[in-house]
């Protein structure tokens, strides 16, 4: 079984390679299995060259405690999140494209494809508080408070913030994240009115479509076509 550096230099190489990559910015990290401390990507480093090497272990106040590599200015949105989420065992966030231009548009976040059932209804929420760095703890807790029980925030004028129980579902939650926001944005740019899934539908899709079996299927296979 791998360890959380392990586990999170594979999640930083799936990020990379589906389009989430910003030169060295954009972090993971996962719950250390003792419950207090928190594995991060280290910085410095884009996605696709984290290797278990270069994840360090935080605690709240981004302390080293162990591990190796420079901590992001941005840990609060890791070590907040946690600890207003006991059930959240790993978080991501990234710059995808899609996403930050979706959340400047305002518009809500419709299913129109299965990846949009995972974050309506309700609509996404959205942290409009600054666009700047989450770079202490107030503002760590502030978006830890508007992601709720919620699996995904837009930061307006940033990205995004995605959870799961683990670095799979939560890296997974981030790729459809992305998709569904750039599926939004090319049906709007066509000036054509669309449409998409009611509200049972999106519910009944969001549960047959992303259940266990069907995520885990997913996850191998994007582990298992990671470039050589």
């Amino acid at each position: 079984m791998n360890g959380p550096a392990e586990e999170v230099a594979t999640g930083c190489r799936v990020l990379a390679a589906h389009g989430h990559t910003d030169m060295v910015w954009g972090h993971l990290s996962q719950r250390d299995p003792g419950g207090r401390d928190v594995w991060l990507k280290s910085a410095g480093y884009g996605f696709q060259e984290i290797t278990p090497d270069l994840v360090v272990r935080i605690d709240r106040d981004g302390r080293p405690t162990g591990g190796q590599g420079r901590v992001h200015l941005e840990f609060p949105i890791h070590t907040e999140i946690m600890a207003a989420r006991p059930d959240v065992g790993a978080v991501v966030h990234t710059h995808a494209e899609a996403a930050v231009a979706f959340a400047a548009t305002g518009l809500p976040l419709l299913p129109l494809g299965h990846e949009g059932t995972l974050f309506w209804p309700p609509d996404i929420a959205r942290f409009t508080e600054t666009g700047d760095l989450i770079h202490n703890r107030y503002l760590g807790e502030r978006l830890a408070a508007t992601l709720g029980d919620r699996n995904a925030v837009l930061l307006h004028h940033h990205g995004l913030v995605t959870v799961g129980s683990d670095v799979a579902t939560a890296v997974m939650t981030a790729l459809f994240l992305d998709k569904a926001c750039r599926t939004q944005l090319a049906a709007a740019s066509t000036g054509i009115p669309y449409t998409w899934s009611p509200e049972k539908e999106a519910l009944t899709k969001r549960n047959r479509c992303y259940g266990p079996r069907q995520l885990t299927d997913a996850w191998t296979h994007l582990v298992r076509t990671l470039p050589t």
